[in-house]
């Protein structure tokens, strides 16, 4: 018949810790490897991030984790940050939302910096995107120009 006749087993000796731990080496391997492939260089790429964001201070290049690029203007509290996007456009970032530093400045030393040191990071003219106004002084600076000179009428 294709039915089988089922035999009791012998009891089975005891085996002891060393049988047990036999048992579980394979998962407890597992997990080392995934310890230090995965968790301990993701634990110092989280280390590391957060000591670039204590280091944040204005002047600097950010970008943030929407794809914003912005000088920082201001350092307005420990998690905030003031960030200039364009001329004249500042928005405040949550400091945990900024993705990277593309370019630090040097420390103020001795006290209050002089007035318009923040603006001078892009001297070079080329961050604004091109165009016919490129640089500074462009058709930007024009227009802007031209509100403001209605405003004081």
């Amino acid at each position: 018949m294709l039915i089988s006749p089922a035999y009791a087993q012998a009891a089975a000796q005891p085996g002891g810790f060393t049988e047990s731990l036999g048992a579980f080496l394979p998962l407890i391997l597992i997990f080392v490897i995934f310890y230090f492939l995965l968790i301990r260089p993701q634990q110092r790429r989280m280390k590391e991030h957060k000591a670039m964001l204590e280091a944040v201070r204005r002047g600097d290049r950010v970008v943030t984790n929407g794809g914003l690029i912005g000088t920082v203007t201001k350092v307005a509290t420990d998690s905030e940050l003031q960030v200039e996007i364009a001329d004249g456009v500042r928005v405040r970032v949550m400091r945990d939302m900024i993705a990277n530093v593309l370019s630090k400045t040097e420390p103020v030393s001795g006290g209050k910096p002089h007035k318009g040191e923040a603006d001078n990071d892009d001297a070079d003219g080329g961050g604004n995107g091109g165009g016919q106004g490129s640089g500074k002084g462009g058709g930007a600076e024009k227009l802007k120009g031209l509100f403001s000179g209605n405003k004081a009428r």
